[in-house]
């Protein structure tokens, strides 16, 4: 049952937005709540990290106040919520080394020469940009776009950019590493 909290949340998080815009338009928002709440109390247990912690209170303060007003708003910011705090988690290893990147790289090159502590701070200055603009159009969706378009920005699009950006970094990590390798 532990490792099954991981991946339900994950599943959950992934289908938040088809999830909302499906319901939404068959349910009231205070209904519509609950997979908020569900997801908010399976990251709470699943970690015991601070931030992710935090995350999951103001994921309830989203749920709570969508409830008691019945608002479809705070159901569709949620988006921008985790943007937020990858955001922070990204930018504060910018300020407290090492990066998020370098910890990841360190997980497979222990001994990352100093060219490559450089370059994973780089590579999380990129993610600390992505996370600013993809919770802009996140919240930009959320204010002003039609339900159908912040669940296809939301549910597909940010997936997709997320999915170039992983690709882009590992081509250029390809020619980084070659260059330093003949270089």
């Amino acid at each position: 049952m532990k490792h099954l909290r991981p991946a339900l949340l994950g599943v959950l998080s992934l289908a938040y937005p088809l999830l909302m815009y499906s319901g939404l338009g068959r349910f009231e928002p205070r209904w519509m709540a609950i997979p908020l709440v569900v997801m908010a109390i399976l990251r709470a247990v699943a970690t015991k990290e601070r931030v992710w912690l935090v995350t999951a209170a103001l994921a309830l303060v989203l749920a709570g106040t969508s409830m008691l007003g019945n608002h479809a708003l705070p159901l569709k910011l949620y988006p921008v919520l985790v943007n937020s705090m990858l955001l922070a988690v990204f930018a504060t290893s910018l300020v407290y080394p090492p990066t998020v990147i370098e910890r990841l790289a360190r997980l497979r090159e222990p001994e990352l020469p100093a060219s490559g502590v450089a370059y994973t701070r780089r590579v999380t200055q990129v993610w600390c940009g992505f996370f600013v603009v993809n919770g802009g159009i996140a919240l930009a969706t959320a204010l002003w776009a039609s339900d159908a378009t912040w669940a296809l920005y939301n549910g597909l699009i940010s997936y997709g950019l997320m999915g170039l950006l992983f690709a882009g970094e590992w081509l250029v990590r390809r020619r980084v590493r070659a260059g330093h390798v003949h270089g």
